[in-house]
C-alpha cells in the first residue's frame, strides 16, 4: 500500500513510540517513531553547549532531510511536544503541521522533569532502578489498569534508556523552557500560521499549561476519554484515530 503521509513521532522523556506499532493500527500513513539521540542505540550528541532540546530538534530535522519527501507532519509527546515546537519555529519549511500531545508549553508542563533534575545523579539512578524493577506500580501512579499488554510496553518504555540519559534530557527540559527565550520560540511559532492541533489524555488535561493564545489557534483540540497523560498506551487505537482524523482534516 502507498504511504500518503509521513508522520514523525518525537517521543518525550522516555521513548520510543514504537512499541504501540501504530504503522499496524493505520497503514496508509507513514509513522516514524525514532529514538532521539542518547535512546536506545543512538548514540547521545553533544553540542558546544552540552546536551540540549535544540540538538534533539537538529536531529529530527536531518531525518525529515534524509528522507527526502517533503516537509511531514510531526507529533510531538510531552518533552517530545518542546523539541517539537522548537523544530517547527526553526525549519518551518520541513513541517506541514505540529500535533502538541500533551507537549511541554511552559515550565509548568515540566513536573516531572524538574524532580528529576533536582536529584544528584546517584539518587536518580536508584530511583530508576526502582522503577524499572516494578514497572506494574509505574502504571499504577499513572492511574493505569496493568493488563498484560501494558506491563510489557511498560517494561520496554521503561528500559529503552539509561539513568543518565533521562537525567540529561530532564536537566535539559528545565534549562531550555524556564526562560523568555522557549516562550518568544512558542509565540513565534503559533503567529506563523503553521497548522497545530492539540490533543490531551481527559484525566490529564487539566493540568496541562497550555497558552489561552495557543489554544485559541489550534485548528482542532481533542481530549483523547478516559486517559491520561500516556494516553497512547492506554488506548492505541483511538490515540493513532485522532491523530489520523487530523490529518485527514487537514
Amino acid at each position: 500500500m502507498a504511504h500518503t503521509t509521513n508522520v514523525v513521532m518525537i517521543h518525550g522523556l522516555m521513548g520510543s513510540l514504537s512499541y504501540f506499532e501504530p504503522q499496524k493500527r493505520v497503514p496508509d500513513i507513514r509513522w516514524l517513531t525514532p529514538d532521539l539521540p542518547g535512546y536506545a542505540a543512538t548514540p547521545m550528541q553533544h553540542g558546544d553547549d552540552g546536551f540540549s532540546l535544540r540538538g534533539q530538534a537538529e536531529y529530527v530535522r536531518d531525518l525529515i532531510l534524509e528522507l527526502d519527501e517533503g516537509p511531514c507532519w510531526v507529533v510531538g509527546h510531552s518533552v517530545g511536544g518542546a523539541i517539537a515546537m522548537l523544530l517547527a519555529e526553526a525549519y518551518p519549511q520541513l513541517v506541514r503541521s505540529l500535533i502538541s500531545v500533551e507537549g511541554n508549553f511552559t515550565l509548568n508542563d515540566a513536573f516531572w522533569c524538574r524532580k528529576v533534575a533536582a536529584m544528584s545523579m546517584s539518587e536518580w539512578r536508584e530511583n530508576y532502578a526502582a522503577m524499572q524493577r516494578d514497572p506494574e506500580s509505574w502504571l499504577a501512579r499513572a492511574e493505569i489498569e496493568a493488563t498484560p499488554e501494558r506491563l510489557e510496553w511498560a517494561r520496554e518504555v521503561l528500559l529503552n534508556q539509561s539513568a543518565e540519559t533521562v537525567h540529561a534530557v530532564a536537566t535539559a527540559v528545565v534549562k531550555e523552557t524556564a526562560g523568555e527565550e522557549y516562550q518568544d520560540t512558542v509565540r513565534r511559532f503559533v503567529d506563523s500560521g503553521l497548522p497545530l492541533y492539540l490533543l490531551s489524555g481527559e484525566r490529564s488535561d487539566a493540568g496541562w499549561d497550555t497558552p489561552a493564545y495557543a489554544r485559541a489557534a489550534a485548528r482542532q483540540s481533542v481530549r483523547q476519554k478516559n486517559t491520561g497523560h500516556m494516553m497512547m498506551l492506554e488506548a492505541p487505537d483511538e490515540f493513532c484515530d485522532i491523530v489520523a482524523n487530523f490529518i485527514r482534516s487537514n
